[in-house]
């Protein structure tokens, strides 16, 4: 059993997933020279990068990294797609992204469950919660048949189910502290030394919260292979 993981960046990878999945997994790295897989293995994540979705004469492996995406929620393939990989897969499935209105969400700040959540197989349990932000394009319509989870109030789509088995979340569950700072660091944030310590504050509330949806995320994957054996 092994989940595929696609990589847009150095900078950006997998960073608290790597230990809380317990899963093995193999790590395709496209600005590297690597092949995106047409099909990932018994799991899928797509993770962020500093590109938007559509821009992929900066990013030319973004298409088959759509049609991955796509694929795998056609096929239900467990997948969490994070941040730009989000955006990734709301085009790929029909869903609009575009430069947000509101600026850039960065720091750690408050999302919110919505009432799908309370049944979701990842996100049960939680009402309000703090996660790590780093995005100023934004998912403004959802592909058809996405189930909305999570809510905030600089951008209204935050998290969401598609199909059987996979979620996209426009935050970063996987980035820790030392991650977040390695983002700040050549950004030009007047306020980055505050971002980063405003994040290191929020580290256990980040491990407390998203750990058990990592976890839950592994479980889908252990029982989506066991089904199919």
């Amino acid at each position: 059993m092994r989940i595929t993981v696609i990589e847009h960046e150095a900078e950006a990878g997998l960073g608290y997933l790597a230990q809380w999945l317990g899963l093995e997994y193999e790590i395709v790295r496209p600005y590297l020279g690597e092949e995106v897989p047409e099909r990932a293995r018994d799991g899928l994540v797509v993770l962020g990068g500093a590109a938007a979705a559509w821009e992929d004469e900066r990013s030319p492996w973004q298409p088959a990294t759509r049609d991955l995406l796509r694929r795998a929620v056609d096929e239900a393939t467990p997948t969490l797609a994070i941040c730009l990989g989000a955006q990734l897969l709301t085009l790929a499935c029909g869903g609009t992204v575009e430069r947000g209105a509101n600026g850039l969400e960065v720091g750690a700040r408050e999302v919110t469950a919505l009432p799908a959540a309370a049944s979701d197989r990842l996100l049960s349990g939680l009402t309000t919660a703090v996660a790590v932000q780093y995005h100023q394009d934004a998912m403004t319509r959802l592909p058809d048949g996405a189930v909305p989870l999570m809510t905030g109030s600089q951008y209204p789509n935050q998290a969401y189910r598609l199909g059987e088995a996979a979620w996209a979340v426009q935050f970063h569950p996987e980035a820790t502290p030392e991650i977040f700072v390695s983002w700040t660091a050549d950004s030009g944030l007047e306020a980055a030394e505050e971002l980063n310590a405003e994040v290191k504050a929020a580290e256990s509330a980040l491990v407390a919260t998203w750990r058990p949806v990592a976890r839950a995320f592994a479980d889908v994957v252990r029982e989506t292979f066991r089904g199919r054996l």
